[in-house]
């Protein structure tokens, strides 16, 4: 299991939610990710979700 990073913003830049999770794989934690945004209201900020490795598994603008 990885260890994925999910991050939203308001349109100024500043951070509004933060948090990890673990995933089998990008495609387990896009859906995890999207889910988790749903879940704190953040699904329509800019958000972003990020592999260990640096990969964008998710971008909203």
């Amino acid at each position: 299991m990885d260890i994925y990073k999910i991050t939203a913003f308001d349109k100024k830049g500043e951070l509004l939610f933060e948090d990890s999770f673990e995933a089998e794989n990008d495609k387990e934690a896009k859906t995890i990710g999207e889910k988790r945004l749903e879940e704190e209201g953040m699904i329509d900020h800019t958000h972003r979700v990020v592999s260990p490795r640096g990969k964008l598994v998710v971008f909203h603008t």
